[in-house]
C-alpha cells in the first residue's frame, strides 16, 4: 500500500508550482511509466494531430474549422505528455528534445498557414497564406527561443509571466473560441501583427535576462 502512497507524495510535491496542464499531463502519463510507450510516441501522437487540425482548418468551412481548432487544442495539451513521460522514466534524450522542437515548429507554422488558406476567398483574399505562414513561423521561433532561454538560463531563470496556474503559452487552449465565435479573419490579422512583435519582445527579454545573468 505505500507505493501508490510514495507515488501520490511525489506527484503533490512535484505539481507544487506546475501550471495546471502540466499536472494533469502528468497524472495521466503515470499508468505508462514502466511499460513499452516512449516519449517519442507521444510526441507523434502529438504531431499526428497537428497535422489532422492543420487538414481540417486548411478546408475553409466553420464546421471543419472548429473540428481543426478543438483538435489543435488537444495536440497542444498532448505537448505536455511526452515530457512528463520522458521525466518520469528517465528516458529523456536529444533526439526526442529535437523532434518535439520539430514538431511545434512544423505544427505552429501549418496551423496558421492552413487557417490562412482556408481563408483565401474571404475579405484577406490571397494575403491570407502569407499572414497565416507570417505568424506561424514567428510562434514557431518564439517556442524555439524559449527552448533556448531555458537550456542557458534554467527553466526558472527563463520563466515568462504567468496568472497563477497558467501560462503565457496557455491562450493557445483559446483557440476553438476562434472558430466557434467565427473570427478568423480577425484573429489572422492580430496574430499577423502580435506574434512577431512578441518574438521581437522575448529577443530583447532574453538578452536583458542573460545580461543580469552575467553580471550576477
Amino acid at each position: 500500500m505505500s507505493e501508490p502512497i510514495d507515488s501520490a507524495r511525489e506527484d503533490q510535491g512535484a505539481d507544487s508550482s506546475r501550471p495546471l496542464d502540466a499536472r494533469l499531463a502528468r497524472r495521466l502519463v503515470r499508468p505508462l511509466d514502466g511499460t513499452a510507450a516512449r516519449p517519442n510516441h507521444l510526441t507523434t501522437v502529438r504531431l499526428v494531430l497537428g497535422l489532422v487540425s492543420a487538414w481540417c482548418l486548411a478546408h475553409g468551412s466553420l464546421v471543419e474549422a472548429n473540428i481543426g481548432a478543438f483538435v489543435f487544442a488537444l495536440s497542444n495539451f498532448v505537448d505536455h505528455t511526452d515530457g512528463e513521460l520522458a521525466r518520469m522514466s528517465g528516458a529523456s534524450s536529444r533526439f526526442g528534445h529535437l523532434y518535439d522542437l520539430a514538431c511545434d515548429a512544423i505544427i505552429h507554422t501549418l496551423l496558421f498557414a492552413a487557417l490562412g488558406y482556408g481563408l483565401i476567398h474571404g475579405p484577406l483574399g490571397a494575403w491570407a497564406p502569407l499572414m497565416g505562414l507570417v505568424a506561424g513561423a514567428s510562434v514557431a521561433f518564439i517556442f524555439w527561443l524559449h527552448m533556448v532561454m531555458e537550456d542557458e538560463l534554467g527553466k526558472a531563470g527563463a520563466k515568462l509571466p504567468s496568472a497563477g496556474l497558467f501560462e503565457i503559452e496557455d491562450v493557445l487552449y483559446l483557440f476553438p473560441l476562434v472558430t466557434i465565435f467565427d473570427i478568423r479573419e480577425a484573429f489572422l490579422v492580430l496574430s499577423f501583427i502580435g506574434a512577431p512583435a512578441f518574438a521581437i519582445w522575448l529577443g530583447w527579454y532574453f538578452r536583458v535576462l542573460r545580461t543580469r545573468s552575467t553580471r550576477g
